[in-house]
């Protein structure tokens, strides 16, 4: 009895108050809205600059390239290092980058050097949340599961998680209110960057150190690419079953491989699904510039492409907060609506000409989109045990992470040569993940007998 008093006490004072849990919010919420909101301007700018499409695209290629290799690191260093301390190693990524990508661009738009050095100079300076953003949002995820008990873990990681997918759609919609006269276009990157240095600040003020009352690693998320995160990107990593598991004597299995039969549909269905996304997120920013003449026009510009930005992501979050536990839709038929739907979206895309044609195309395909993602995620996770979950976890991150690597750029070359080529690929793709994944992935109601 005594030991169930004191378990019960221990559990109170590891709870999280709402003060650190708004800390821990602000964090995923600043990371992704800054992310989003610079998604809004930089086709924008790089106009202004007389930047070829294709390279603005490919500057953010080696920052997903360098959270797709780092990620996985950070996420393991969280109960070596302390998880406050990956915080603030995240945030002062998040902030330097921000802030001297801005310089740069601010620099290179007055004309102090050339388009060219802007682009390297901004590449550069990108690459640094690449590297170091990507250790805040594991290190939150494990902050939160070690201070809460198992009967409030999932609803706190919820509520982390919807930072996350709540940060994309505020960022577009927040961009072109944050272009200062003085500071011109790159004004919203100074402006996230001020955030950040007030998350830094709270971050240090108000969060205790490592002190933790529960086991908890930290889960392996992707970079937020406009409206790309999946509103079940933190979750509940499983580890104080994994505890009991292995105190019950049971062998650690061996390392996951991509190559094991249980997963491998969903990683198929993962990478199709995951390219054809990211094609039609490269090139929606030029795609509004152009349809709509706005290329002169940098205000309407950046308020147009938010407004489009802005329409996927909250489609986005209607598929993974509403449609799918409403609707309590399974791993296969999350993906075979979703690839449907991102299909018709992609279609309508790739022949709208107008604003409303644009906003309802992006909407339907990132409705799709989102649909898919948390298929594919849940239908690896089921396939699996429940102690290779942190093996699969890190799977599915990086496939995430790798369709966004050279996908985007890939897709603004296409549509600057071939006009809606890119959408129309997109759809190609999504017919043939329907038809392939109709017969290839496992029924749903097997799938959960299998766990």
């Amino acid at each position: 009895m005594a030991d169930s008093n004191s378990a019960k006490t221990e559990a109170t004072k590891s709870s999280l108050d709402s003060t650190r849990m708004a800390v821990l919010f602000s964090v995923m919420l600043v990371t992704a809205s800054g992310n989003t909101a610079m998604q809004s301007i930089l086709p924008t700018i790089g106009t202004q600059l007389k930047i070829p499409d294709f390279w603005v695209s490919a500057a953010f290629s080696w920052s997903a390239l360098l959270w797709v290799y780092t990620a996985p690191k950070w996420a393991r260093q969280s109960d070596h290092r302390g998880r406050k301390a990956l915080m603030r190693l995240g945030m002062i990524g998040f902030v330097s980058s921000f802030a001297l990508a801005g310089l740069a661009l601010f620099f290179g738009i007055l004309g102090y050097y050339g388009a060219l050095t802007t682009f390297l100079l901004f590449a550069f300076f990108r690459s640094l949340y690449g590297g170091l953003g990507s250790a805040a949002p594991p290190a939150v995820q494990a902050y939160v599961a070690a201070r809460t008990p198992r009967a409030g873990r999932t609803k706190a990681l919820s509520l982390i998680a919807s930072s996350f997918g709540l940060g994309t759609v505020i960022g577009p919609a927040i961009a072109p209110l944050l272009v200062l006269p003085m500071l011109g276009l790159s004004s919203p990157m100074f402006a996230f960057a001020g955030i950040g240095i007030i998350v830094m600040i709270a971050l240090a003020l108000k969060l205790p150190n490592d002190n933790p009352g529960f086991s908890a690693k930290g889960v392996v998320t992707s970079e937020p690419y406009s409206a790309a995160p999946s509103a079940n990107s933190l979750k509940d990593d499983g580890e104080d079953d994994d505890v009991r598991e292995s105190k019950a004597g049971n062998v650690i299995p061996p390392q996951l491989r991509w190559s094991d039969e249980r997963i491998k549909p969903w990683l198929i269905s993962g990478i199709l699904g995951g390219n054809a996304h990211a094609f039609v997120l490269g090139v929606v920013g030029f795609l509004v510039l152009d349809r709509l003449g706005l290329r002169g026009d940098p205000g309407a510009g950046i308020e147009m492409t938010g407004i489009v930005l802005m329409a996927g992501a909250a489609a986005t979050l209607l598929a993974q907060w509403g449609l799918i536990p409403l609707l309590q839709m399974g791993p296969r038929s999350s993906i075979l609506w979703g690839m449907a739907l991102a299909a018709l979206g992609c279609a309508m895309l790739g022949m709208s000409d107008g604003l409303y044609g644009i906003i309802i195309g992006f909407a339907v395909s990132s409705l799709g989109f989102g649909l898919f993602r948390p298929g594919f995620t849940a239908g690896a996770s089921l396939a699996v045990k429940r102690s290779e979950q942190n093996g699969v976890a890190g799977i599915v991150a990086s496939v995430n992470g790798m369709a966004f690597i050279a996908s985007p750029a890939l897709g603004v070359l296409l549509y600057t040569y071939g006009g809606p080529l890119p959408f129309w690929l997109a759809v190609i793709t999504c017919i043939f993940l329907l038809g392939w994944g109709y017969k290839s992935l496992k029924l749903d109601e097997t799938n959960l007998q299998a766990r």
